[in-house]
């Protein structure tokens, strides 16, 4: 198997640095095998399949396994040889819950952003914040009102239902599917969708995503998430943070400056009462080169959009999306990794 893939294949890299991350949270994974002897798949093995899930577009766990039995290179990358046995594809999503219910995808993540930290890899002073919005896996058909929600219209989950011209908000309504999902929609003009939101920060060097949040669908959602992710950030020199119009009020201004952070927010000059920030701050280069700098969070969005599985989502349930979320985009941050230092994808 070993020689079967090629010395100079990029997935050799990012299954280096993967492993690494693995060993930091051993003692984490210990805990995440199954009790009393039942039948486990390794935590370990379980993780690289799901990057190669990131990695390779794959839809479904069962696809994934059906992947597993005749691709040498997914069998090599996860640590099969080519006459182990491959797992049914309930048996790994039984599996999969353990990672959720022990917290080990928010752990491996801050052990791959260490990584990079340690390569020098990171800026530790200049940060990119913005959200994005995830599809929910609940349809319109759904969304019923609450009192109302327990009783079908019809039968099967096909069965016809009339939503138009009905008034529908997230206040007498809510998705019998999905119930943490919100009828949201991004931007005026845009149709309204069953979502959540996706919330990053980026670190302006190198482009790698050094924080995670899933939220429900809000107005406010976005600066409240991102006003929560800068006071987690490490270390007490002042920082800067990169940001569109959407965070240009007075309240997410002041929150950053509370918390030791200069906001280089684009100027929103048409809100009501104006922009929170004036040539104080517009003045100085340093907020040129954030207005420029902070569009590539948008990449990172793109690829998890159209490589990873944050388009729309196949689990329900806040906690499931937001582990979905965090593990695109640990495959984002060590295919970022593995370019940085010589490799191709």
């Amino acid at each position: 198997m070993e020689e079967f893939v090629p010395k100079s294949h990029p997935l050799r890299k990012i299954r280096q640095e993967f492993n690494l991350a693995l060993q930091r949270i051993d003692w984490l994974l210990d805990c995440a095998y199954a009790p009393n002897g039942k039948e486990s798949i390794p935590p370990e093995r379980l993780l690289r399949a799901l990057l190669l899930q990131v990695l390779f577009s794959v839809r479904s766990e069962r696809q994934l396994m059906e992947q597993m039995r005749y691709n040498l290179l997914f069998r090599w990358f996860v640590g099969l040889s080519i006459d182990d046995k491959v797992w049914n594809h309930s048996t790994f999503s039984k599996n999969r819950e353990r990672l959720l219910a022990h917290n080990i995808i928010p752990t491996l993540f801050e052990e791959v952003v260490q990584i990079a930290r340690q390569k020098q890899l990171l800026s530790e002073e200049h940060f990119s914040v913005d959200g994005t919005l995830i599809q929910a896996w609940a349809s319109h058909k759904s969304f019923l009102r609450k009192q109302d929600s327990d009783d079908d219209e019809g039968s099967g989950s096909n069965s016809e239902r009339d939503f138009h011209k009905e008034k529908r908000s997230n206040e007498t309504h809510k998705s019998g599917t999905d119930p943490e999902a919100r009828l949201y929609k991004k931007s005026k003009g845009s149709e309204a969708k069953l979502a959540y939101l996706g919330h990053t920060t980026m670190e302006n060097r190198n482009g790698l995503i050094v924080q995670t949040a899933v939220t429900q669908a809000n107005g406010c959602g976005e600066r409240e998430a991102a006003e929560q992710m800068l006071m987690e950030l490490p270390g007490s020199r002042r920082k800067t943070v990169g940001a569109d119009k959407g965070y240009d009020t007075r309240g997410f201004v002041a929150a950053c400056r509370g918390a030791n952070v200069t906001p280089h927010v684009a100027q929103n000059t048409k809100r009501r009462g104006g922009s929170a920030i004036d040539g104080r701050t517009t003045r100085h280069s340093g907020y040129q080169a954030s207005m420029k700098v902070r569009k590539r969070i948008e990449e990172g969005f793109g690829w998890g959009k159209t490589i990873g599985l944050i388009r729309q989502v196949k689990v329900r349930g806040l906690a499931r999306v937001k582990e979905v979320f965090t593990f695109t985009f640990i495959g984002w941050n060590l295919t970022r990794i593995s370019n940085l230092q010589g490799g191709s994808t």
